[in-house]
């Protein structure tokens, strides 16, 4: 996991430097800094790949935001500049066909 950001600091991250984790066929993840209760990343899929199991939300949120390509909800398609945000009790599995990149946060504090 990805430090944490300390109080008073700004720390600049180029994304394509950090070493991304594959989990599954065409699924990468880097994990960046982040701040307490917020795990902040960034996930590239491949054109035609799928997330590998559902992504399910018991007690905290979830977000993100498409930056490039398209990524498919159920029979839903967000492009670029779409903010797509979970609520606890949901669960997802994300799907592409272009290929996409959007920025996650993970929110790890009781809603």
């Amino acid at each position: 996991m990805m430090e944490q950001v300390p109080p008073g600091r700004i720390l600049p991250v180029d994304v394509d430097e950090v070493t991304p984790i594959e989990l599954g066929p065409g699924v990468h993840v880097r994990m960046l800094p982040g701040m307490p209760g917020i795990r902040t990343w960034v996930i590239d899929l491949a054109p035609g790949a799928e997330w590998p199991g559902l992504d399910v939300h018991e007690t905290y949120g979830e977000a993100y935001f498409v930056v490039s390509g398209e990524l498919i909800e159920d029979d839903r398609t967000h492009g670029p500049g779409t903010y797509v945000a979970f609520g606890p009790r949901t669960s997802h599995r994300p799907r592409t066909e272009t290929g996409v990149r959007v920025f996650g946060f993970n929110y790890d504090v009781p809603a």
